[in-house]
């Protein structure tokens, strides 16, 4: 028995029932025209259930934390103008604080953390407002929800180092050396990148805009092998991360890339933002595509990129070694000179280049 993707097997058009479509299954399958799905292992499958309760968990703080501030702003309390984020230290003390029955603005602005910009002062003001019963109540409502999310992210995240602690180390004995880079955000509370350097044998995070939080999201859906796609262009093609090449008589009709693997391909399309203002050669790659078919397209084509370094990093066990934005300028210039010698070649001319004299006297 084997699960088959239903896209592959589709029949044609037309009047047909359900044991026509057996027929037509059965016919597929007993000339091996059928390719299984990939389904992962056991022990991946069970960490892949955790890691998505764990992401629903903190949409649904996240939409609790939108209702707090809605609070807030029905109360005239413009928090938010004064501190970056209302979950941190600065803005859960003041909401506590105003849940527990405290309204003076100026007690209030006495909470606020060292690490925050703005003063007490501005805090002060941003906080006069009306303090309405009912508002408070919901306020109060809504912090008791999250609060009760975060336990359960607490105990999820708990479950999720059990599960990590199971798999087959592969890191030799070898401790972690390198860059650490963990989320700032949502941080799981363990040792995360520490057990993913023993599960999968290299540092993901050593890949520009990688985070625990996406290496833990390719674990948790394919696993620590990636050998069930013969090349990295399969893998790719697999997440939905290329051009989906429709062509009918010679004409291309759409270039839309196909539904894949989603809390992966998100997770990757999180990670290529990331890159818009890193000084490396992937984020050189993602402005000057930005710039060309914009953000869309630039965030599919970056993910691509991410996707492949990861798929040969873990196939081969290699390092991944950064070369800067220059190298990548440097091999687009190459291109591109490549491209018009070619074209002049065709139309018979050639191209020469400018002596550097020359160029020097024109820009003077």
């Amino acid at each position: 028995m084997c699960l088959v993707n239903a896209r592959h097997i589709k029949n044609v058009s037309g009047r047909k029932t359900d044991v026509q479509d057996c027929q037509w299954i059965q016919q597929l399958h007993s000339c091996g025209l059928l390719k299984p799905s990939f389904i992962p292992d056991q022990l991946t499958s069970k960490l892949r259930h955790f890691v998505r309760h764990r992401d629903a968990l903190i949409r649904r703080a996240a939409t609790e934390l939108q209702l707090m501030q809605k609070a807030l702003v029905e109360m005239n309390l413009q928090l938010q103008n004064v501190v970056s984020d209302i979950a941190g230290d600065t803005g859960m003390k003041i909401i506590r604080a105003i849940c527990s029955g405290e309204q003076d603005p100026k007690k209030l602005s006495k909470y606020r953390d060292p690490r925050c910009k703005n003063s007490e002062e501005t805090i002060e003001k941003s906080l006069k407002g009306h303090y309405k019963e009912e508002v408070v109540f919901c306020l109060q409502q809504a912090l008791e929800t999250y609060d009760h999310y975060q336990m359960q992210i607490t105990h999820c995240n708990a479950e999720i180092e059990k599960r990590m602690k199971e798999f087959e180390d592969k890191s030799g004995g070898i401790p972690l050396n390198g860059r650490k880079r963990e989320a700032k955000k949502n941080n799981i509370g363990f040792d995360l990148q520490g057990d993913l350097w023993r599960i999968l044998g290299v540092n993901l995070m050593e890949i520009p805009s990688m985070n625990t939080q996406t290496a833990l999201a390719f674990i948790s859906e394919i696993g620590t092998s990636v050998e069930k796609w013969a090349t990295a262009k399969h893998f790719a093609s697999w997440l939905g991360l290329c051009p989906n090449n429709r062509v009918s008589g010679g004409k291309r009709l759409s270039g839309k890339t196909k539904a894949g693997s989603s809390h992966l391909r998100r997770a990757l399309r999180l990670a290529a933002v990331a890159l818009e203002r890193s000084a490396t050669a992937l984020g050189a790659f993602y402005r000057r595509m930005k710039a060309r078919l914009g953000a869309p397209k630039a965030i599919v084509a970056a993910a691509h990129k991410l996707a492949v370094l990861i798929y040969n990093l873990i196939k081969h066990g290699a390092k991944y070694q950064e070369k800067g934005p220059l190298y990548f300028e440097k091999e687009y210039k190459e291109r591109t000179e490549k491209r018009l010698k070619r074209l002049a070649a065709q139309l018979g001319y050639d191209l020469t280049p400018k002596s550097q004299e020359t160029v020097q006297t024109k820009m003077a």
